[in-house]
């Protein structure tokens, strides 16, 4: 980067770049970029990759130092806000050191817990035993119960994600909202530019079969073995495209054919589900070339305040 431009940075109000868009975009290599070009510091926000172990099958990228990546165990719990928290204070940090934050990821509450300054609702000790109650039933008794009492929850979450299903029913039923309707904020002290990669649908599938053929070359059946004796098999963070796909093999409930071909399956039903929740964003600048997003960044931080 040149001095000019990191003297406009040092000079400018609190600004942050997120890059964001559906998994296999090539998010990581461009926020990797950017962070070497604008003197940045990139703040992953994948809500799997935060757990240790979970390497290939989240895709980390390892050749770069990323935030909030290998912090907890997959036995630990990690919240939303417990994100929220952890980013807030690294980007505060890296406003002091006159660094650029750049958040990097697919998890849209991650990233909208920051972006937008939601209030999380602070649920803990009372959620223990409503918590384990819930979990007695199945993923899909319980997301057709999401359904009936906060549908529009319902069509923002995954439905084969118990523990994201499990929270919102937690908040309705504990603080009497909806867990839709949680939507107070207070605006963050940073200017944000939210980039989006646009990339053909089916160009995107392609690539993502081709990750998940090399994650299969570079050892996802072993890391996934490796796992399940190490921590039981039923963890939430083992409820993970990739994860939970290798485990019916492991335990001979299917294939490892059919494994892959079901990873495949359900990596596009979930970049559809990421791309219908972006796309509402009004606030997001979609590009196709990483050159564009770097002429974005550039005119943001070059900005006068």
């Amino acid at each position: 980067m040149s001095s000019k431009n990191k003297k406009l940075i040092r000079q400018g109000s609190a600004r942050l770049v997120a890059i964001v868009g559906p998994t296999g975009s090539g998010k990581t290599e461009w926020a990797k970029k950017l962070a070497l070009k604008f003197n940045g510091r990139v703040i992953s926000a994948d809500s799997r990759q935060v757990y240790k172990g979970m390497d290939i099958g989240t895709a980390k990228d390892k050749s770069f130092k990323q935030e909030l990546v290998d912090i907890i165990e997959p036995f630990e719990k990690f919240s939303v806000a417990d994100f929220q928290r952890l980013a807030n204070n690294l980007i505060n940090q890296y406003f002091q050191m006159k660094a650029l934050p750049i958040l990097c990821g697919g998890t849209g509450l991650y990233l909208y817990a920051v972006l937008y300054g939601y209030v999380m609702p602070g649920l803990k000790e009372e959620s223990e035993e409503l918590r384990k109650k819930l979990e007695k039933f199945t993923t899909e008794k319980l997301y057709a119960k999401l359904k009936e009492v906060d549908p529009k929850a319902a069509l923002r979450i995954d439905p084969q994600n118990k523990r994201r299903i499990i929270r919102a029913l937690e908040v309705t039923m504990l603080s009497e909202k909806p867990f839709s309707e949680w939507g107070r904020k207070i605006k963050p002290k940073f200017d944000a530019l939210i980039i989006g990669i646009k990339m053909d649908r089916q160009t995107l599938y392609s690539k993502i079969d081709a990750r998940i053929e090399q994650m299969i070359k570079n050892g996802l059946v072993e890391e996934v073995r490796h796992l399940i004796t190490k921590y039981r098999q039923d963890l939430p963070a083992f409820n993970t495209i990739g994860y939970k796909e290798i485990i019916d093999y492991l335990k001979g409930r299917m294939t490892l054919g059919e494994a892959i071909r079901k990873i495949k399956t359900n990596t596009h039903a979930y970049v559809r589900r990421q791309d219908t929740w972006f796309r509402k964003n009004p606030d997001i600048k979609w590009v196709s070339r990483y050159e564009e997003a770097e002429k974005l960044v550039e005119k943001f931080v070059m900005r006068k305040p």
